[in-house]
């Protein structure tokens, strides 16, 4: 079960019972800003308990004047020209209060405290590190069912994991005599020049190897040859290995969104960390408006 992801006006949007949410994945200027109060009223409708909005910073304004909370930011998001925020409103209490504060202090506060690392450790001789291709594709759904009984997109699905690796979507794979055993992707956005490092599983007897640290190592590597300005990632915020895993390569964290993805089966809070991957004079600014 997984939410639906469909046109609204000339914006996309996920939303469902899976998380309980509209998420505004793209915001198109020309809905500006009858979106705003039309997202209220389908949130109303459905009975959704929170509306999460990934916007320009310049078009946040109509969102704040209708009680959305801004919960974290990355700069320089769209090609280099505004920054992206992250914006909540909450239809309910209990969603909106984080029920976990303490757990989600001490993981901030671990994951800080962690010096970068200048050189990757070495990678076990016996594992092969590379770009995944069509033949990985139920290899890497294997290990995604494995690791994830529940996900807010249907990667277990080696057909979705087609059609998105024919699309935006990157993947990455470690292996081990044949076997996948660890899987990553960089969901790339090439009109806004940023990507998302995500979906990083690693099958449990094969962890304390130090593998998403390897795998987002070789991300950064073919994104910033690919061109893109700006890496973040949406990492669950109960989860101590993988914000100190984008502690240690340098990525800055800058908000938590609360009660935000049903991983799991449960609703956990995510953290937003970002790292620039290429300078202003690489990309000159450009409008990011579609």
């Amino acid at each position: 079960m997984s939410d639906i992801i469909e046109t609204f006006g000339q914006s996309r949007i996920q939303h469902g019972d899976y998380n309980d949410r509209i998420y505004l994945m793209k915001l198109h200027a020309t809905d500006l800003p009858g979106i705003v109060p039309d997202l209220i009223d389908l949130a109303r409708e459905k009975g959704y308990s929170k509306i999460f909005a990934k916007v320009p910073a310049s078009a946040r304004a109509p969102f704040l004047e209708h009680d959305f909370q801004e919960e974290a930011t990355i700069p320089r998001f769209f090609r280099g020209a505004d920054d992206a925020c992250f914006l909540g409103r909450y239809f309910s209490a209990d969603r909106a209060r984080e029920s976990r504060p303490q757990q989600v202090a001490d993981v901030l506060a671990t994951a800080r405290r962690k010096n970068t690392i200048q050189d990757t450790p070495a990678l076990d001789s016996d594992f092969r590190l590379r770009s995944a291709a069509a033949v990985d594709l139920n290899g890497m759904a294997v290990v995604f069912r494995e690791v994830f009984p529940t996900y807010p997109f249907p990667i277990h699905d080696p057909d979705y994991l087609r059609r998105t690796m024919d699309g935006h979507v990157r993947y990455f794979i470690v292996e081990r005599d044949g076997e996948i055993i660890a899987v990553s992707s960089a969901e790339t956005d090439p009109d806004n020049l940023n990507v998302e490092m995500t979906d990083f599983a690693t099958l449990p007897r094969y962890r304390g190897h130090g593998l998403a640290v390897h795998l987002l190592v070789l991300m950064e590597e073919e994104m910033r040859r690919e061109g893109f300005i700006t890496a973040y990632t949406i990492a669950r915020a109960y989860s101590f290995s993988m914000n100190i895993t984008f502690s240690k390569l340098g990525y800055d964290y800058s908000g938590t969104l609360t009660h935000n993805t049903n991983i799991s089966g449960a609703l956990e809070s995510m953290n937003i960390w970002h790292k620039p991957l290429a300078g202003d004079e690489d990309h000159p600014a450009t409008d990011h408006a579609e």
